[in-house]
């Protein structure tokens, strides 16, 4: 076994016959999306698939983001690492709420090649910060290939020692920070975890881990099940993270804040969420490293859910899967927030 938990090698390499069955309502909407949205990324067409994301992908103004003065909304600009530049954090909480509420501190997905700060805050504030009273924090960390690791990462941890620093303004709970991620997002709150734990930064009180991206060595069983076949398969993962490591693409020594999969340490990490579908290239990964945490004595809750590829609930936000998968995220927060929550204490 290597490191996190993670086997060597894959075995034999499968065919796409052998891949797991699609959820039936997940398989009509992948296969509505054509071949042009799921064409792999590639080194060649890196540029231009980046381009066009940028162009299409919805990107909400402030006042968007405010919804008709439900929320509150602010772009901040803060310092990031020494040497670096500053990080723009988009913050927002529901209105009219004076005390300091506790924080989802959130990194968007995107392969780390694509993505930004203010596309994922819709749902998030309204699935999670009405219902929850919790205020979010979105990171507008670098994108690879412009900016390799540590870039992306070292911008996280500056935002989320900034926003601990300043709870009292933001008017957050500095004792009750969630910090979680979508697909690369989830790799990067995986790795955050690990690199606040290890420089002895604020500590958060759950990691929300959903199709993290872990693993930069591509070879799990998976993968290979997957290739051609999901979203997001191993060809655009491997283009992916080259973008991110450049020559330390590889490595036998890559540290684990720049693929968490590479762990020896999961101990005294905070508790963890992590989801992944079954019939995706993250699986093994993703399951590996919640098997690694409990070995390490650590709290992790898994979902693996059946038939379902990668980003399922984006392009089937009805299906029931989908549906199934955001009440289970909702009942995690939900608790993590009532168990470090002072006034549920039970009294001496």
């Amino acid at each position: 076994m290597s490191a996190g938990g993670m086997p060597s090698e894959p075995g034999p390499v499968s065919t796409a016959w052998d891949a797991p069955p699609f959820d039936p309502e997940l398989g009509v909407a992948l296969a509505a999306l054509g071949d042009e949205a799921r064409e792999p990324f590639t080194p060649e067409n890196l540029a231009a698939r980046q381009e066009r994301d940028a162009l299409v992908r919805p990107r909400p103004t402030v006042r968007d983001l405010q919804a008709d003065g439900r929320f509150e909304v602010d772009e901040l600009r803060v310092p990031g690492a020494p040497g670096g530049q500053d990080v723009t954090l988009v913050s927002a909480r529901p209105a009219g709420i004076a005390g300091p509420l506790p924080l989802l501190y959130y990194m968007h997905g995107g392969g780390m090649i694509m993505g930004n700060a203010w596309s994922v805050l819709p749902q998030l504030l309204r699935e999670w910060a009405l219902t929850l009273e919790l205020a979010v924090i979105s990171v507008e960390y670098r994108l690879a290939p412009q900016a390799r690791y540590p870039g992306p990462v070292e911008d996280c941890y500056a935002g989320f020692v900034w926003v601990a620093a300043h709870a009292a303004g933001l008017r957050i709970d500095a004792d009750r920070i969630i910090i979680g991620g979508k697909s690369a997002g989830g790799g990067l709150a995986a790795a955050l975890a690990l690199l606040t734990r290890d420089r002895g930064g604020p500590t958060p009180i759950g990691q929300l881990l959903l199709c993290p991206m872990l693993d930069d060595r591509n070879n799990t069983y998976s993968s290979h099940q997957m290739a051609g076949i999901d979203t997001w398969d191993r060809t655009s993962n491997a283009t992916a993270w080259q973008a991110l490591l450049g020559d330390r693409y590889g490595a036998a020594d890559l540290p684990p804040y720049a693929a968490p999969a590479r762990a020896t340490d999961l101990s005294r990490l905070p508790p963890a969420y992590i989801e992944v579908g079954s019939a995706e290239t993250f699986r093994d990964e993703d399951v590996a490293y919640a098997n690694a945490i409990w070995q390490a004595g650590g709290q992790a809750e898994l979902h693996v859910w059946p038939g379902a590829f990668h980003g399922f609930d984006t392009f089937a936000p009805r299906s029931a899967l989908s549906q199934d998968a955001r009440n289970a995220r909702s009942r995690w927060l939900r608790r993590i927030l009532r168990q470090s929550d002072p006034s549920n204490a039970p009294a001496c």
